[in-house]
């Protein structure tokens, strides 16, 4: 199993004219799920503290109004993105197009940057904002189309990548950890859930068996394995996953064998950011619940399999530790493994995974201090 080390960030050596005069309406694309958007929210965080008057509107997936209200201190609108073919986040609607062009050419953006990728495809979105400047990536060996623009740094994982470009446009960037902002009726949505339950955070393990690509995903009996061992320990467990993972959690729960709270669909956004802030330990895939972990310095143990580890990883490798098994076909661009057995997956074990855990919950008290 390997543990990637966590690289640096480097200074780029080149930097667009600073923004005379400072951009009042800024347009951010980045069409993108949960997990991805949270990697974003340190560069969004320095770019509000650089325009604290400015108007900033997410371009994204047309869901992401919770996020939007949820980081409503980076985040001021959204502008629902159509979609393009290519883009595997959402089906593109042609018909939307007009609507997205209008109500983009109506805000008068001055500036629009492009958070999503290396530009090879999502730089053509970037016209139909009409801004006025334009910022973002272009892929490596491409010529920028002004100074504004990055080379795609592939070295880099993928927080830093963001905040990559925030320093190229001249934008101090104060810290690159992740958070979620939390309401009192997160908490307070938590503490019900606790008390129903009956469940004692600091001796509570949240299982996430789930993950939208079913190549990410280890199996729901070698969760259940890891369940058992740390029941025997000692701990409590609770299985989490949206309603749509339903039949994997159900899975999870059948096999596990010893007692566990099932809270499938039972909990929003920040209600689950809050419990995972009040338990003792996150056991999941490389998914958004492995961002949720990090937002909320929870520690984690991440089984990672086909993904890009060096990409995908928690930037803290102390409090957050990542399983996985290298292969020739690493990282994976399947939906669905196409090799018998879904080998690197099936050579992540579960007594590593167990093991692995128990060292992190004997590092709780620490944390909790």
């Amino acid at each position: 199993m390997n543990a990637p080390g966590g690289p640096q960030a480097e200074t780029p050596t080149t930097a667009p004219a600073p923004w005379q005069p400072p951009p009042a309406r800024i347009a951010v694309f980045r069409a993108l799920q949960l997990g991805d958007m949270l990697c974003a929210m340190p560069a969004l965080r320095a770019l509000r503290r650089a325009a604290p008057a400015a108007h900033i509107t997410l371009v994204g997936l047309p869901g992401a109004a919770s996020i939007v209200q949820r980081f409503h201190g980076e985040l001021d609108a959204l502008l629902p993105f159509p979609g393009l073919p290519g883009m595997p986040e959402q089906a593109p609607d042609a018909d939307g197009w007009g609507e997205f062009t209008r109500r983009a050419r109506a805000a008068r953006f001055d500036l629009a940057i492009q958070l999503h990728g290396d530009g090879r495809i999502t730089n053509r979105v970037l016209p139909a904002l009409a801004a006025r400047r334009t910022a973002g990536f272009v892929p490596q060996g491409t010529s920028p189309p002004s100074p504004d623009f990055l080379a795609w740094p592939d070295e880099l994982p993928e927080v830093l990548r963001y905040t990559a470009l925030m320093e190229h446009l001249g934008i101090a960037v104060a810290d690159t950890g992740l958070h979620i902002p939390l309401e009192p009726e997160d908490t307070a949505e938590c503490d019900a859930l606790l008390e129903t339950c009956g469940l004692t955070p600091s001796r509570t393990v949240l299982l996430h068996p789930g993950a939208r690509l079913a190549s990410r995903r280890w199996a729901p009996a070698r969760f259940a394995a890891v369940g058992r061992r740390l029941a025997r320990a000692g701990y409590q467990l609770a299985i989490t996953g949206s309603p749509d993972e339903a039949l994997i959690t159900g899975e999870l729960k059948h096999r596990l064998g010893v007692p566990a709270h099932d809270l499938t669909g039972r909990t929003s956004l920040g209600g689950l950011a809050a419990l995972v802030q009040r338990c003792a330990l996150v056991v999941c895939n490389d998914t958004g619940m492995s961002h949720v972990a990090a937002a909320m310095r929870t520690p984690s143990v991440v089984i990672a399999s086909g993904s890009d580890v060096h990409r995908w990883a928690p930037l803290d490798r102390q409090r957050h530790r990542v399983l996985w098994h290298d292969l020739p076909c690493r990282p994976c661009a399947h939906a669905a493994c196409p090799y018998p057995g879904h080998p690197c997956a099936s050579a992540v074990d579960p007594g590593t995974v167990a093991h692995a855990a128990l060292l992190q919950l004997g590092h709780g008290e620490r944390r909790h201090a």
